[in-house]
């Protein structure tokens, strides 16, 4: 049974928000979280977990939400006809789709925040071949229809190596979304360019003229090597723009995260040796500080994201969401109530840190 209700409430508080000059965190890379927590398979990457685990599916929407991500995206990425045909389950296509849009819709409105549903990347786009554009448009209907019907907010189409199954997707959420605003991102590719050879600002400048209210770039490159890109982006578009990085190390040899090799043996990391390679908490700090200085207002992060780096995300725009509680405080070590401590924390600065002199570094906590 569908969930029914008015949304136009809802879609104009995202509108708004965005005509205000807010800046909206959102937090993904479900995908990556939940392999990583044992409940998903690395290959196939098929969100099974949504119905054969779903208490798990909640805890990690609920972790994100406390993290300070104000959009809650229902994880769908690929979640649709031929993923799970590849594994024998595409009967349980709907009911796989809607019951991760009950939970993201759930959890969202509890905490009085937005829904999103997800379509992405199919994997399957020939630009040249009717037939298989066909076939995507159909796979795109049905997901969209659905979670227009379960009364989602907004409808992210995100991770598109072509430019063309990007306007693709677009183009069904315009036609079957029943109005939810459209939030439309490439993947960043580390040629800057589409599969479909154009260039990925000028992608996103298209796809914004096309009536996506929010366009931008997700995935594939880490924060370093994604900044030169969304500047470009920025350059190119006039209205909100979106950047939601992987959340790794990459650098100008190795811009995409796929590309990264490991630090002793030399061999690509991906996808099973990526954990080394996890940006750091000041990294995503200072890169979610710049975004806000380029005018970007849809941020997040993408694979490799976990709900501490998307509170230092949040941290960074002055924020303080319910896991700030908890944030790093070391300023304890040099205060009155801890002087029973003072000798061993000393001793723990200086043998095991290596610091000389532990009075003047506790001076500068």
């Amino acid at each position: 049974m569908s969930i029914s209700r008015a949304t136009v409430v809802y879609c104009s508080s995202l509108l708004d928000r965005l005509r205000d000059g807010d800046t909206l965190i959102c937090g993904e890379g479900y995908i990556f979280e939940l392999e990583r927590r044992g409940y998903l398979s690395i290959g196939s990457y098929i969100p099974v977990v949504v119905l054969d685990h779903p208490h798990v599916v909640r805890t990690l929407h609920e972790e994100y939400v406390r993290a300070g991500t104000e959009i809650v995206e229902a994880i769908t990425f690929f979640g649709d006809r031929s993923h799970l045909k590849l594994i024998g389950r595409e009967d349980d296509l709907e009911l796989l789709n809607r019951q991760a849009l009950r939970i993201a819709r759930g959890v969202a409105h509890k905490h009085g925040l937005l829904s999103a549903g997800g379509i992405c990347s199919t994997m399957l786009y020939k630009p040249d071949d009717p037939s298989v554009v066909e076939k995507i448009r159909r796979m795109f209907k049905e997901q969209i229809e659905w979670a227009a019907d379960e009364g989602v907010d907004l409808i992210i189409g995100e991770t598109f190596f072509d430019f063309g199954e990007a306007r693709l997707a677009l183009e069904c959420i315009q036609q079957y979304g029943k109005g939810s605003p459209a939030v439309i991102t490439l993947s960043a590719s580390p040629s800057g360019m589409t599969f479909d050879e154009v260039p990925l600002a000028e992608a996103c400048a298209r796809l914004e003229q096309l009536g996506a209210v929010v366009v931008g770039l997700n995935c594939i490159r880490g924060p370093a090597t994604m900044l030169p890109l969304i500047k470009e982006v920025r350059e190119a578009c006039r209205g909100p723009i979106a950047c939601l990085p992987a959340a790794f190390r990459t650098n100008d040899q190795m811009k995409a995260f796929h590309q990264l090799r490991d630090l002793k043996t030399g061999a690509i990391s991906n996808p099973v040796e990526l954990d080394p390679h996890i940006a750091s908490r000041g990294e995503i700090r200072e890169f979610s500080r710049q975004l806000k200085a380029l005018g970007v207002q849809y941020m997040g992060l993408c694979c490799g994201a976990r709900p501490y780096l998307i509170r230092e995300m949040a941290e960074a725009l002055g924020r303080k969401p319910p896991a700030s509680e908890f944030a790093p405080d070391l300023s304890r070590l040099a205060s009155k109530e801890s002087s029973d401590f003072e000798w061993s924390t000393k001793q723990y600065m200086k043998h095991i840190l290596g610091i000389e002199d532990p009075d003047l570094e506790l001076a500068t906590l």
